[in-house]
């Protein structure tokens, strides 16, 4: 089979491409700056230049194809600039969804994500779950925009669709928040961990692996919770503390400190610049939030079956220390 991958220069995107062509696929990759692009085509990835707010772009590549995912995002937490964040997550989807229907495409995986159900309130949620604003995240609120009213309207008009929705993604190499956070606290400079926050964490191979699975096996028109385990995000650390001995963080703010020290940011952010993890937005996120959903569907129809984190962690945070020079 021949697949068009937008987001392949990505975390999930890339690791994505590489597991299709293991499979033995074709695939063609759409990236706004191919210079970034040489580790796809060392692994015989077609490299196309594109971008998916430019619908002229998107009919070479795209044509042709047996199959698109589209991954390509705008993932910023915390960041002043968020003009882009509606253009890339609603009007690229828009684009990309377009000329898939123009082209009569045969399937399309769209990635959306387990942020758009906002903070659950403690409640595991399954696909049936609608959340109606407000957000916590301009990621969260444009990504709702784009599941909600481009991409399901499109499906419930016949657009060959099939929505994935994962949650927190780890693993090595991650330049994300996630990421950042593990790397600083392998540094040792990982100031607090909030008590009752609590994510579903997924390995970045395990969540590239259930995009092929819905492609697959994904009925058309269906949503499909691709997130794995739930974890409190302060147990994550002191897991990692177990794995490498590193002290995990000793402060713990509640949910109501944290919305106290996201208000103050809130003021402060006016006028200084702060780094995005200390921005207002950053600490709303994790401000006792839970992001959780249930991954029964997939399970029981993809066949998705999600590593532990402790596998999958003790993976991640040695690879880590090696690539940081912090092991023996």
């Amino acid at each position: 089979m021949k697949y068009l991958v937008t987001g392949a220069t990505g975390f999930i995107g890339g690791c994505l491409a590489k597991q299709l062509v293991q499979s033995g696929h074709m695939v063609v990759a759409l990236v706004r700056n191919p210079e970034k692009a040489t580790h796809l085509s060392s692994l015989g990835i077609k490299v196309h230049q594109g971008d998916i707010t430019n619908l002229s772009s998107l009919r070479g590549p795209m044509t042709g194809v047996d199959g698109v995912f589209h991954l390509a995002a705008w993932y910023n937490i915390g960041t002043r600039d968020k003009r882009a964040a509606y253009h890339v997550n609603v009007h690229g989807t828009r684009q990309v969804l377009k000329m898939a229907k123009d082209l009569n495409i045969p399937k399309i995986v769209y990635t959306s994500t387990l942020a758009v159900f906002s903070d659950t309130g403690g409640k595991l949620v399954d696909e049936t779950f609608h959340h109606k604003g407000p957000w916590l995240s301009e990621y969260d609120r444009t990504k709702w925009i784009a599941h909600y009213e481009v991409a399901t309207p499109l499906a419930k008009a016949g657009l060959p669709l099939v929505i994935v929705q994962p949650g927190v993604v780890y693993g090595p190499n991650d330049t994300s928040a996630i990421g950042k956070a593990l790397n600083q606290y392998l540094k040792g400079k990982l100031p607090l961990t909030p008590a009752e926050t609590a994510f579903c964490w997924a390995h970045v191979e395990d969540t590239a692996g259930a995009h092929l699975l819905a492609m697959e096996k994904g009925r058309l028109g269906e949503s499909y919770i691709i997130a794995g385990p739930v974890h409190r995000f302060r147990a994550v650390f002191e897991l990692a503390e177990r794995i490498t001995g590193i002290k995990a963080p000793s402060f713990h703010p509640t949910p109501k400190v944290m919305r106290t020290m996201a208000a103050g940011m809130k003021l402060l952010e006016t006028v200084l610049p702060l780094p995005p993890p200390y921005t207002a937005e950053s600490l709303r996120v994790i401000a006792g939030t839970t992001y959780i959903g249930s991954n029964n569907k997939a399970r029981h129809e993809l066949g998705f079956k999600p590593r532990p984190l402790e596998k999958g962690l003790k993976e991640t945070l040695l690879y880590e220390l090696h690539r940081l020079g912090l092991s023996d």
